[in-house]
């Protein structure tokens, strides 16, 4: 299996992908699985090598309310449809990760029906309880019911979930909303997931807050970057590269302590290409992605070039989280070009391993453009994204070799990238 040094994750909703009702209407057993098998051969096409499943346990309706983590959710499949998936995965050189949502429960997880029933009873040590007696739901979803962190029973569940599918060939795990559970539960359980299985890569999503301090205090791999994601979008949708500057100095010195996990897009937000909304400059969002320090993920669909926007209301999240058909081919509104376009910096960036740990440089920046130095232990990349009108030119420090780019090339010691241009070029 690779370590995450050299993983690129494809991120896949997989209710949402093999089609299943999530309103909770319809959960009749269908082997839907399967269907995801079909898909790896595009994974590594697009030059990624680790899957990255959302959440696949039995649950009531949208994969976060959990019913069981000990049985896959009868709309996907069965345990024996995961275990095919990752072994015909594993045969590729591919890695599976899970989405463990350990935070809360949803509303028919049995032990909460009987803690409902009865507050003397052992299972609602489980449930964390406010200062009347009432259980706490999750940021206000009030299907969500948060567990009871503080309770060694649940470090418990929690290390024996994680456990039970690593032995079953789980390489990694996603912490569903890592940040609202105390950095001391990770502390307890995750040393001893890693006493049986030392490699399993783990990353929690951390929304905001120390990163830092959530990976050294917490025991995890990395977390989310999503600070990185919103100075991207953001600088290209607002005309605003200072707002990536900003986020890039914060970027190094998460690097100094981890890697973080990267991405321009996942299963929670709208969609790049909408956010972006100018079609000349999708490339300026996905080149940060792939030339900065990182472990990157593409969101199936992104690789398309699919728009998509979330919306805050009940199945506001449906358009994001789409159906896939058979094979790429088939997929509807897919743009050749940007497909193109992820294979072209993936394969920069398999060419330039040592990127994963990178350190980057403004070299200049402005309302419409930045240009960036980044840099590994013995080589350095030069990444120039103009959104303007008028042309950019870097001199110093002197570009070497061209390797990517649109409307843009060296003239003599120069590289120039003209409007709307993007460009990246090896240091001389």
């Amino acid at each position: 299996m690779s370590s995450a040094e050299h993983t690129i994750w494809w991120h896949v909703y997989p209710l949402g992908f093999v089609g299943a009702d999530t309103s909770g209407a319809d959960r009749t057993p269908t082997r839907r699985l399967p269907h995801l098998i079909d898909w790896l051969d595009h994974l590594l096409e697009l030059g990624a090598n680790g899957l990255a499943l959302g959440p696949i346990f039995d649950s009531s309706t949208h994969g976060y309310d959990t019913i069981d983590f000990f049985r896959i959710d009868p709309r996907l499949g069965t345990e024996e449809d995961l275990i095919e998936l990752i072994e015909a995965a594993h045969t590729k050189g591919i890695d599976v990760m899970l989405d463990g949502v350990f935070n809360h429960v949803g509303p028919d997880f049995p032990a909460l029906r009987t803690a409902r029933e009865n507050a003397a009873a052992p299972e609602a040590r489980l449930f964390e309880q406010g200062p009347d007696g009432e259980l706490v739901a999750f940021e206000g979803h009030g299907g969500l019911i948060t567990l009871n962190h503080a309770a060694p029973e649940v470090a418990d569940l929690v290390t024996e979930v994680m456990t039970y599918w690593c032995d079953r060939g789980v390489d990694a795990w996603r912490l569903d909303a890592a940040y609202t559970v105390p950095i001391d539960f990770w502390n307890t359980v995750l040393p001893a997931v890693r006493e049986r299985h030392p490699q399993v890569y783990v990353m929690g999503e951390v929304l905001h807050g120390d990163y830092v301090a959530f990976v050294r205090d917490g025991g995890m791999d990395a977390v989310t970057q999503y600070e990185l994601w919103q100075g991207i979008w953001h600088s290209i949708a607002d005309h605003n590269f200072h707002e990536l500057d900003h986020a890039l100095g914060r970027h190094n010195t998460f690097l100094d302590a981890f890697v973080p996990y990267t991405f321009v897009g996942n299963h929670d937000v709208t969609r790049i290409a909408s956010q972006v909304d100018d079609d000349r400059h999708l490339p300026h969002a996905l080149a940060p992605l792939f030339t900065l320090g990182g472990t990157p993920s593409v969101y199936y669909g992104d690789e398309f070039g699919l728009r998509a926007v979330k919306e805050e209301r009940f199945g506001g999240d449906d358009a994001i989280r789409p159906a896939f058909p058979g094979a790429p081919a088939e997929v509807h509104g897919a743009d050749p070009d940007v497909l193109s376009l992820h294979q072209e910096l993936i394969g920069l960036r398999r060419r330039h391993p040592w990127l994963h740990t990178a350190r980057s440089r403004t070299i200049a920046v402005g309302n419409d453009s930045i240009t960036v130095e980044v840099s590994g232990p013995e080589e350095a990349l030069i990444v120039s994204l103009n959104i303007g009108d008028e042309e950019v030119r870097t001199a110093e420090p002197v570009p070497g070799e061209f390797l990517a780019g649109r409307d843009a090339g060296l003239d003599g010691a120069e590289l120039v990238v003209g409007a709307h241009g993007w460009a990246v070029a090896r240091r001389s």
